[in-house]
């Protein structure tokens, strides 16, 4: 029985999805439908979007103050991926879009907030794990590595990594274990999130439904991921105002990626 005041909709589904065949037209045809949404609907993008600018400003406000501008490179490209919550609402207007639904801040937010009594909540656990697991590895790197140098400013810490033995293997070392780390989240959340935000399943049915998603189609789903890494680091660059763009188009085109591999288009 459906029951749209909790939060339900219509075509709300049990259960996990059947897992399908992708290839890099999907995901060419995702980025390109995710523009459409927020062409269609900016002020929602630019909304949720503005939320990860101002907490990218306030992460950079802070590690200035205590002195440690450094590690806004960790922290910057780890916190645009504990907003599960956020990209819900990318989600919803993206379905209800593709439904033909009436698109309402009221109905979209309330969709969001919904999400606290749901599976997810403990998906945003099992994300900040991870993100708590890939600072704490920079802080062990740069200890291993790093460890008897004094940098106390940005420039310091730029000037030692690209012009000492030390921070030459800091970056390798560092690009490699971070490399792991980010193809393993990604991996457990790319269809896990919008899977739990449409669909009654628990969330490790939809953890392990998303690994299986990437197992399938490694290449295109891989592709995907490359593309997401590379443009939030982009849109981190001119102050984090980037992300008012580039994280709703990448949130709108997870949302269409999804149903891509889960069920026809």
């Amino acid at each position: 029985m459906t029951n749209k005041t909790a939060g339900l909709t219509e075509d709300t589904q049990i259960g996990a999805p059947q897992i399908r065949e992708l290839s890099l037209h999907d995901v060419r045809a995702s980025l390109r439908d995710g523009w459409d949404d927020f062409r269609a609907h900016p002020g929602y993008g630019l909304f949720f979007g503005g939320i990860f600018m101002l907490g990218g400003l306030l992460i950079l406000g802070f590690l200035t103050r205590i002195g440690s501008p450094w590690m806004i490179i960790p922290l910057a490209i780890g916190f645009p991926l504990l907003g599960p919550f956020v990209a819900v609402g990318l989600y919803e207007v993206s379905r209800r879009r593709r439904m033909g639904e009436p698109i309402t801040p009221k109905g979209v937010l309330a969709q969001v907030f919904y999400q606290r009594e749901r599976q997810l909540g403990w998906m945003a656990f099992v994300v900040m794990f991870i993100f708590w697991i890939w600072v704490y590895q920079v802080r062990l790197l740069l200890a291993l590595f790093l460890g008897f140098k004094s940098f106390s400013s940005w420039g310091r810490f730029v000037d030692i990594v690209l012009s000492t033995p030390e921070g030459w293997g800091f970056l390798v070392v560092g690009t490699i274990v971070g490399a792991f780390l980010a193809t393993v989240l990604f991996s457990t959340t790319v269809i896990a999130l919008p899977m739990l935000a449409e669909r009654e399943v628990d969330f490790v049915t939809a953890m392990i439904t998303s690994i299986a998603t990437v197992m399938k189609n490694p290449l295109p789903m891989l592709g995907f991921g490359f593309i997401v890494g590379v443009c939030t680091l982009v849109a981190l660059l001119p102050a984090f105002t980037g992300l008012l763009l580039v994280l709703p188009v990448l949130g709108h085109a997870t949302w269409h990626l999804y149903r891509r591999a889960t069920s026809p288009v």
